[in-house]
């Protein structure tokens, strides 16, 4: 019975930042040494935080080779597949019911023995890998959140925070030209007083209207 093969390929970005393209290429290689028939490419960008149901690409090969008695499903590695230990091991057990083996490239096992069983050995690192993968995930998530909470709490700012300052920080700011607009003087004569342009002395007055009529 001639050998054949799928290869899943995935990239976590949706844009042009990542590309599968390698991940294709040296699996295409392995093929060919190894003398399987590729009979579909599968490339995905998206998340492996997502749950299998929500990548469309990955069912569709799953489903393509437990139905199409595929030999062998390659990944580059098991990280492909997913970054969650439940989603990933649910994505082996239907291959596996299948009578499809996965093999990792990076660590050059295959999931399933030359009789159709499991291989104990593979079987123990799917499982070690994908929990340390999921912790690693977990690490990043909370590195993250830490710098970004550190980052606020020294004064940082982010997107647009950076570049609108609050409403009470910029009154602190241009008290003295609200001063001076409120008790009637012209936005010339305010600008000339506080240092400050025409333009700075025309915006406040726009943005501080209630106040200084007050």
């Amino acid at each position: 019975m001639k050998k054949t093969c799928c290869l899943y390929c995935r990239v976590s970005s949706e844009g042009d930042r990542q590309s599968t393209t390698r991940q294709v290429e040296d699996l295409k290689k392995f093929c060919e040494s190894n003398g399987y028939t590729i009979k579909g490419t599968y490339e995905e960008h998206i998340s492996g935080a997502k749950k299998n149901e929500q990548r469309k690409v990955l069912m569709d090969c799953l489903n393509y080779c437990c139905t199409n008695h595929v030999s062998v499903l390659a990944v580059h590695e098991l990280s492909r597949l997913g970054r969650s230990t439940l989603q990933v091991l649910k994505s082996l057990e239907m291959l596996h019911e299948a009578k499809v083996s996965v093999y990792i490239h990076n660590l050059g096992l295959y999931t399933l023995m030359e009789d159709g069983s499991v291989n104990p050995i593979a079987s123990i690192i799917c499982t070690v890998m994908s929990e340390l993968g999921g912790i690693e995930r977990s690490q990043i998530v909370y590195r993250l959140q830490s710098g970004r909470a550190l980052y606020k709490a020294n004064g940082g700012k982010f997107g647009n925070e950076g570049y609108r300052k609050p409403r009470e920080r910029k009154a602190e700011e241009y008290k003295d030209v609200i001063s001076y607009l409120r008790k009637g003087y012209s936005i010339r004569i305010t600008a000339k007083l506080t240092g400050r342009g025409l333009s700075t002395v025309q915006r406040i007055k726009r943005e501080f209207e209630k106040e200084i009529s007050q």
